[in-house]
């Protein structure tokens, strides 16, 4: 039997659609030198939500906060939503804030400083879980 808005994917039950609150999500990070000062909210992840194929959060970064040069197989992407701050990729600066989308291509070494009022935006991979992202930070000079 099938139920409203439910379907299924590989044999397994998953949502046709859902929302997600950010505020209701638990900020994790900020404790692990390795990743610098920033936190973030995991939003769509197969191993928390009805989903697949894709992995959807928001970073959230204080004043100055950072997120340490490193590197992962999959592209991602940044867009932008509140505050200011430079993603360097591969040596080069590209700025972020409202509205300002950011494409980092597979394994290209990247990292994130905020401005002075801090920095906010959503953050996506083509991987179906954030576990799945295996993040190898540089080593510091």
């Amino acid at each position: 039997m099938e139920l409203p808005g439910i379907a299924e994917w590989e044999g397994a039950p998953v949502a046709r659609g859902f929302s997600v609150e950010a505020a209701s999500v638990a900020l994790e990070g900020g404790t692990d030198p390795a990743f610098g000062t920033v936190r973030w909210r995991t939003l769509v992840s197969a191993d928390r939500t009805p989903s697949s194929g894709m992995t959807l959060g928001l970073a959230e970064f204080g004043p100055l906060g950072t997120l340490e040069p490193h590197r992962h197989g999959p592209a991602e992407f940044y867009l932008g939503l509140e505050g200011a701050g430079i993603v360097t990729i591969d040596g080069a600066a590209h700025p972020i804030g409202p509205g300002i989308a950011v494409f980092i291509p597979p394994d290209a070494e990247h990292g994130v400083v905020a401005g002075p009022e801090g920095l906010r935006f959503a953050y996506g991979f083509p991987t179906a879980r954030f576990s799945e992202v295996d993040y190898r930070f540089s080593p510091r000079g």
